[in-house]
């Protein structure tokens, strides 16, 4: 029987190269999806049998709401993120939310490959090197809770929490909008926020917004 992998990125030329590495790897038939959207359809309509998931993708609640459907939907299937992003933090947050791997796209060609047969066999699959910082942030947790964000997610944090718009935001530090929102939905994997209202109390809680 044939296995179904359902590929989530909004970047054609990422999932043109996926298809190929994963046609190589005869792992099965894949199918795509760009957003939450179409994630979520594609999910209902092909019920694959894993899901490569990208967290930073466009629509409401981004990747972890397409995560956290699926595993409310169908627990058993394995959801495997593949990200640009290397921050500890961002995997430790899709891993408890229930993904079952992490791989960054910054990974060898074939690990995506190895990935999704280590996750169909029903084990976790992380990097060495993610696996070490993982251990690291929880034998010393930060006392900081906003200790995992960058110099500019606090920037756009504090900006966000003094209640300015996305594009407000972006000409205030002369960055795009789509910057600004994708910048967004990294603060809230990081921080746990399911909402722009979450940021904005979780940047005044801490001090942000004054």
């Amino acid at each position: 029987m044939t296995r179904t992998i359902l590929l989530v990125d909004d970047h054609p030329i990422v999932r043109a190269g996926c298809q190929r590495l994963l046609a190589e790897a005869a792992l099965g038939r894949v199918v795509e999806a760009e957003d939450v959207g179409s994630a979520l359809d594609r999910w209902r309509a092909e019920r694959p049998d894993v899901v490569v998931l990208d967290l930073n993708i466009p629509g409401d609640g981004g990747g972890m709401a397409v995560l956290r459907t699926i595993r409310e939907e169908s627990p058993a299937v394995p959801v495997l993120i593949f990200s640009m992003h290397e921050d500890p933090a961002i995997a430790a947050r899709a891993l408890k939310a229930g993904a079952r791997g992490y791989v960054t796209k910054n990974d060898a060609p074939d690990s995506l490959a190895s990935a999704i047969g280590t996750v169909l066999a029903g084990r976790i699959h992380l990097d060495s090197g993610l696996a070490r910082d993982l251990a690291l942030m929880t034998l010393s947790p930060p006392s900081d809770p906003l200790a995992a964000l960058t110099q500019r997610e606090r920037e756009i944090l504090a900006l966000v929490g003094r209640g300015l718009t996305a594009a407000a935001v972006a000409e205030r530090l002369g960055i795009s909008q789509k910057t600004v929102a994708n910048t967004c939905t990294q603060i809230k994997d990081k921080l746990g926020a399911d909402s722009t209202r979450a940021l904005i109390r979780i940047a005044i809680d801490n001090g942000l917004a004054d």
